[in-house]
C-alpha cells in the first residue's frame, strides 16, 4: 500500500536558485547534489524530498509515493496493469539517482508520471535546517501534499481511489473549483485533485508543513525581504484547517508553507464543503500563472 508522499521532482532553467531559495526561504538541508546536477533538499532525515532538475522549461517531472515495500508496489502494479496501463521497475543506477532500494512507475490517466517507491535512504548525519527554524512535520506523513488539476475528475477519481488505494477525506465545490482531497495517512491530504479548467493536466501546488506558526511568519517575513512573490496571503483552510500562505517557487510552481494541518484517522468520513478557506488566502500577483505543465514520461534522472 502507499503510505505516504515520499518525494517530488522537477525541471527548471532556474534550478540553480534554488540552492538558496531551499535553504533561506524554506529552511531546508541543501544535499548533495543529483548525477545530472539536480539541486536536492532535505527536510528531515530522509536523503533528499525535493530535486530540481536542470532543464530547458518549468515542468514536473515526477511524483514519488512510498510503499511499505516491493510485495505491496507490486500488488500496486497489478492493479495498474490490469487497469491497461504499462508500469516500468527502475534501474539499480535510476534508483541511486532517487536515494531508494527501489520503484517501479507509471503514467496516470492524466499523463502524469507516478513512482512507487521502497526504501528510502536515510544518512548517518542528522537533520540540519538551512536557517533558524524548528523543522518540517514530516515523518509518517511524509512530504506533505500535492494538488493536481485533472482534464476528467471522475476518472482520475476511480484511478486514485480504485487502483491506487487513497481514501477520500472529503470534497470542497467553491464557484470554479471542484477538488477531491485524500488521505494515505495521518495528514488530512497527501493528494487532491481538481477539475482542470482548459480540459490539460498541470500542477497546482506543493504543500510543506512546519512545526511551528513562528516558522510560517518568518517566512513570511523573508519572502518579503527577499522579493518573493506572495501568491496567496496568510489564511486557514476549511477542510484541513491549515494555516499557511502561497510562493512563487523559482521553478515557476507554488508552494504551501503552512501549520496546524487537520490529522484524520481510520473512522473518518468523507465530508463537503462549499468555500476553501475560512478567512484569508487573497490572491496575489495575479500575472504569475497557477499552472505548471507536466513533463513528458521520460523523468529526470
Amino acid at each position: 500500500m502507499i503510505t505516504s508522499l515520499a518525494y517530488f521532482g522537477a525541471t527548471s532553467p532556474s534550478f540553480k536558485d534554488w540552492e538558496q531559495f531551499g535553504t533561506e526561504v524554506l529552511g531546508c538541508e541543501l544535499a548533495q547534489p543529483g548525477p545530472d546536477g539536480a539541486v536536492r533538499l532535505r527536510f528531515d532525515e530522509v536523503a533528499h524530498r525535493v530535486a530540481i532538475h536542470p532543464g530547458e522549461k518549468n515542468a514536473v517531472a515526477y511524483i514519488g509515493w512510498a510503499t511499505t515495500g516491493e510485495e505491496a508496489t507490486q500488488v500496486i502494479v497489478d492493479r495498474i496493469t490490469q487497469y491497461g496501463i504499462t508500469a516500468h521497475r527502475a534501474s539499480p543506477e535510476e534508483a541511486t539517482a532517487r536515494q531508494v532500494i527501489g520503484y517501479q512507475w507509471f503514467v496516470d490517466p492524466a499523463g502524469i508520471r507516478h513512482e512507487l517507491a521502497w526504501g528510502q535512504m536515510r544518512p548517518r548525519n542528522v537533520f540540519r535546517p538551512g536557517r533558524a527554524m524548528t523543522g518540517f512535520r514530516t515523518g509518517d506523513q511524509g512530504l506533505g501534499h500535492v494538488v493536481l488539476a485533472v482534464p476528467d475528475l471522475a476518472k482520475s477519481d476511480r484511478f486514485y481511489r480504485d487502483v491506487l488505494g487513497f481514501q477520500l477525506s472529503d470534497t470542497v465545490v467553491d464557484g470554479p473549483i471542484f477538488a477531491h482531497f485524500y488521505h494515505v495517512n495521518g495528514r488530512h491530504h497527501s493528494l487532491a485533485i481538481a477539475r482542470s479548467p482548459n480540459d490539460r493536466a498541470a500542477f497546482l501546488h506543493l504543500m510543506v508543513e512546519v512545526n511551528s506558526l513562528e516558522d510560517v511568519g518568518r517566512a513570511l517575513d523573508l519572502c518579503e525581504d527577499l522579493k518573493v512573490p506572495v501568491t496567496r496571503t496568510l489564511g486557514c483552510h476549511t477542510n484541513d484547517q491549515m494555516t499557511s500562505f502561497y510562493l512563487q517557487s523559482p521553478a515557476g510552481f507554488r508552494i504551501e508553507y503552512g501549520w496546524g494541518g487537520l490529522e484524520v484517522d481510520r473512522h473518518w468520513e468523507p465530508r463537503f464543503y462549499d468555500r476553501t478557506s475560512t478567512w484569508g488566502h487573497k490572491h496575489q500577483h495575479k500575472e504569475l500563472s497557477p499552472f505548471l505543465e507536466i513533463q513528458a514520461p521520460a523523468a529526470a534522472g
